[in-house]
């Protein structure tokens, strides 16, 4: 098997220093790319870090009352129609553990609209 590192170096090292190729369903998905090179002179190419918006950036459609045995991911297939979504909830809720967000059972999961998309002034 090979190892996730070593293969996520590889892609970006075939996508040279300027932009990675991630799918447009990814968090990094429009990140770019930097690289540095090593003590030994390698170079190695990384992604730049993500800002992470805060909740307060995203337009509210809804809230997801949590029950007991909901997944995130369930949630981001339901509502976002993709289940590798789960991090815009992650996101649109503040939070930084994914499992955060369906641990409290009751608990509310903001379902919003993506960053940048404002809804109807009624909303």
């Amino acid at each position: 098997m090979t190892d996730p590192m070593q293969a996520l170096q590889a892609m970006l090292q075939a996508g040279g220093a300027d932009a990675a190729e991630f799918p447009p369903n990814s968090r990094y998905q429009g990140i770019g790319t930097a690289k540095r090179t090593s003590a030994d002179g390698r170079i190695i190419v990384f992604v730049k870090r993500r800002f992470v918006p805060g909740p307060g950036q995203f337009a509210l459609i809804q809230e997801h009352p949590v029950v007991q045995g909901d997944r995130l991911d369930n949630i981001a297939a339901k509502y976002l129609g993709d289940p590798e979504q789960f991090w815009r909830l992650c996101d649109a809720n503040g939070a930084i553990r994914p499992d955060e967000l369906t641990e409290t059972i009751g608990g509310k999961v903001r379902i919003t609209l993506p960053q940048g998309i404002s809804g109807p002034a009624n909303a």
